[in-house]
């Protein structure tokens, strides 16, 4: 079971909910930015997916909206809570090399030993010849740097629509 969708827990229901899900046998994957502490709640791989500096809204958008979302982006410290609490892996979506050297600071900043293998790029892009055009470097980055790579398939197979 993966529960997904925004930050997890600040959904009033969730904890009740993964405890119930434990109970039940099932493996419980929480997938969240890593902006909101996961004090205890049941879990069995933390899939954490910080958001990098390309993630900002868009200039239409709210300046307080655009503001608070670079406030509360990166929290090191809320990150690094998941990372001792439970198994994980790091999902970072990455449109360009540059994004790359913001990986590396943000995996500095946890100020824990963290397996390559348990960080995921993932190209940015919702059509398939840009990923096809990013995922073409970005694997290419992954195998010398010891990332793994988390292609779109979904995208590549039903397009970029709500549901896939």
């Amino acid at each position: 079971v993966v529960l997904t969708g925004g930050e997890p827990m600040i959904a009033s229901e969730i904890r009740p909910l993964a405890a119930a899900l434990r109970e039940r046998g099932y493996h419980l994957t929480i997938e969240t930015a890593g902006t909101v502490p996961p004090e205890g709640i049941a879990c069995d791989l933390a899939s954490l997916s910080p958001k990098l500096a390309n993630s900002a809204p868009g200039a239409r958008a709210d300046a307080a909206w655009r503001r608070r979302h670079e406030e509360r982006r990166w929290q090191p410290a809320v990150v690094r809570a998941w990372l001792k609490a439970y198994d994980y892996q790091l999902k970072f979506v990455v449109a360009g090399p540059e994004d790359v050297v913001e990986i590396d600071r943000m995996l500095a900043e946890t100020g824990e030993e963290i397996p390559r293998a348990q960080v995921l790029l993932m190209p940015e892009g919702t059509s398939p010849g840009v990923l096809r055009e990013r995922t073409a470097w970005l694997a290419g980055l992954c195998q010398e740097r010891g990332f793994r790579l988390a292609p779109r398939m979904h995208i590549e197979w039903f397009g970029h629509r709500r549901g896939t």
